[in-house]
């Protein structure tokens, strides 16, 4: 059996400590099977650590998620935690997170399940089979750039400033993060952009294919504008492998391709940093959703976001394909079987709560493993 792996489990507020305890029996099942074994701890984080300490991320939580090899999230937030300041709030600790542990690459799978194609708002023959990768540039551009602001002019008037603003490095990182990918893939990158009106995006343009001809020949580079990829995700989803853009683009086109699938409950996500001399890589992974705090308590939460992004980690972090599949696979015959959470729910399928799923993607496991 694999040597123990460090991972730092924060399951956060709303919905998010119910979704972790059936991730963490996946988890064990690993374990118990001796397929695995990872040193687990736990910590809070968001509005959970504020009740307890006063700010949503403590200085040891964070050193703890620098110490591990990965660390597994769950949301944070919620109306209880809405008057504090902002620097109080629960979102702020996931954002200290990432700006400590440097994640500069959000990874954003929309995979459409053959059982839940007719979910998405899309005809089922347009996501049927659907596996597309956004690779988000996270720490940079207009989000970051200065200067920014609110000023007042001289004649009274006030003007908005926010500068798109990215050095050859940053571009640098995250392109080579979305040729490797591409590679372990169908081998076909798009870098997106707005090049004929931003010359941030002529540089993006620019680094993109000199990271291409120099390392990365055997892996397809082609560019689009923003606004046309936007259009081509309604139109054609299924012509994408790979795409990486800007921070501000792949925010919009990640939530875009996200509504692909037909669920917020069922897709993963990883942020990761730079590899360091013996290639280890800060990570974070969590679902894409929120909180939800209006269902949190009530067994009505859809795991399989966790899940997948718990597969992820597997896969990206400790490089455990074989293993990432078998739970993906799991999550695929479940939902094969008809089983669907609230948010998935179709006719003539059964509807069962967040224990009962996670209780048959174990089994699942327990079947195949």
């Amino acid at each position: 059996m694999p040597a123990n792996r460090k991972v730092l489990v924060l399951a956060g507020d709303g919905i998010g400590p119910e979704i972790m305890r059936q991730a963490l029996r996946v988890i064990e099942f690993f374990d118990r099977r001796h397929l695995a074994s990872f040193d687990i701890s736990e910590g809070l984080v968001g509005g959970a650590a504020y009740d307890a300490s006063g700010v949503p991320l403590t200085d040891e939580t964070l050193d703890a998620a620098l110490a591990s090899e990965a660390v597994l999230f769950g949301a944070v937030g919620g109306a209880k935690w809405d008057a504090l300041p902002f620097e109080l709030r629960p979102e702020r600790g996931i954002l200290r997170l990432r700006k400590e542990m440097d994640l500069f690459a959000n990874l954003r799978p929309a995979v459409v399940f053959d059982a839940l194609a007719d979910a998405s708002s899309l005809k089922p023959e347009l996501v049927a089979g659907l596996d597309l990768m956004i690779v988000r540039e996270l720490t940079g551009g207009i989000y970051f750039g200065a200067p920014r602001g609110v000023e007042t002019l001289a004649d009274g008037s006030r003007r908005g400033v926010n500068t798109e603003v990215y050095t050859e490095a940053e571009i640098e990182r995250v392109v080579h993060v979305a040729f490797d990918l591409a590679r372990k893939r169908r081998g076909r990158v798009c870098e997106v952009d707005k090049a004929n009106v931003m010359e941030s995006g002529g540089l993006w343009r620019e680094v993109a294919q000199r990271v291409r001809d120099t390392d990365y020949r055997d892996v397809e580079l082609s560019f689009m504008y923003a606004d046309n990829c936007a259009m081509q995700l309604v139109r054609n989803p299924r012509q994408f492998d790979v795409i990486v853009t800007t921070n501000l683009f792949g925010d919009l086109l990640s939530d875009l391709a996200s509504m692909l699938t037909g669920s917020l409950g069922m897709l993963p996500s990883a942020t990761l940093g730079a590899p360091d001399e013996s290639g280890r890589r800060h990570a974070l992974y969590e679902p894409i959703h929120g909180s939800a705090p209006d269902i949190a308590g009530k067994n009505q939460a859809n795991p399989m976001a966790e899940l997948l992004s718990f597969a992820m980690l597997l896969r990206y972090s400790f490089e455990m394909e074989e293993d990432a599949g078998l739970i993906e696979r799991a999550c695929t015959n479940v939902l094969a079987s008809g089983l669907r959470t609230a948010d998935v729910m179709a006719p003539g399928c059964a509807k069962v709560g967040t224990r009962v799923m996670g209780d048959t993607v174990v089994r699942e496991l327990e079947k195949t493993a």
